[in-house]
């Protein structure tokens, strides 16, 4: 499980058989959604293009597309989607070692060696998934409501959302309000700033001021304040995505050596 939504993947491999077995290993992780799987450069290009409406994020590219015109055709769209845009991720599929120095030459960010394996595959897209450009903060305001009034607030003010007993709650400096969405939709609106850390749990990443460890568990304390009394709610963090958690709060932070 991600603590962020599924990266939006592009695989291009002009061999059916590689081409369906990436897009199922992809999709198995849970970590990617793949919004096209294409055989050509011309496919890509429209793929990815300033009109298509696939909003891809990341791109699987082998490095020999067309062998029989053109063994560096894959190499060269690589070269090309890299130049393009500083948001699309890029990584090179390929059965050839050799390749290695011409992927980090290029600007791709991962390089996967045929035959993929489930394993290899999974730890690209977590890397993947700390590299991500960040989404602006969303503007809209969440409604909320207390009792029979409604209450507005700014996304900043949100220190995290809860699913319970079949109901979603905001938790904010002004109490636990009741919310008419489901934690998915909320999701899906807020953008990257806010974290799928548990099933029923949504945190806002930049209010989280503790992760706290102890045997197996975690959790984080999101709120204003660590002081004695201070004011936050403390959240569980779900084992399969602790150390998830804990690289991508990292990603933003200095001062603690990772591992």
């Amino acid at each position: 499980m991600s603590v962020w939504p599924a990266l939006r993947a592009l695989v291009i491999d002009d061999e059916w058989p590689a081409r369906n077995y990436l897009v199922e290993l992809l999709e198995g992780t849970g970590l990617a959604h793949v919004v096209g799987a294409v055989a050509t450069v011309e496919e890509a290009q429209a793929a990815v293009s300033p009109g298509s409406q696939l909003g891809v994020e990341v791109a699987f590219v082998d490095v020999q597309l067309a062998r029989d015109s053109n063994d560096r055709a894959g190499l060269e769209l690589a070269r090309e989607l890299t130049a393009s845009s500083s948001k699309l991720l890029v990584v090179l599929a390929t059965a050839f070692e050799e390749h290695a120095l011409d992927a980090f030459a290029l600007g791709a960010v991962d390089y996967l060696l045929k035959p993929f394996s489930e394993e290899r595959v999974r730890l690209c897209l977590e890397r993947l998934q700390t590299r991500r450009a960040p989404e602006p903060q969303k503007s809209q305001r969440i409604v909320a409501r207390k009792k029979k009034n409604l209450v507005f607030l700014e996304p900043d003010e949100i220190w995290a959302f809860e699913a319970a007993d079949r109901l979603t709650f905001v938790h904010t400096r002004h109490g636990r309000l009741d919310i008419d969405l489901s934690l998915s939709a909320i999701e899906l609106s807020m953008g990257r700033s806010f974290l799928r850390v548990h099933r029923n749990w949504l945190v806002n990443g930049q209010a989280i001021k503790e992760l706290d460890r102890e045997d197996a568990e975690t959790s984080l304390f999101v709120g204003e304040s660590l002081s004695e009394g201070g004011v936050g709610v403390r959240v569980p963090v779900a084992r399969d995505r602790s150390q998830q958690v804990k690289d991508v709060l990292l990603q933003s932070a200095v001062g603690v050596r990772r591992g």
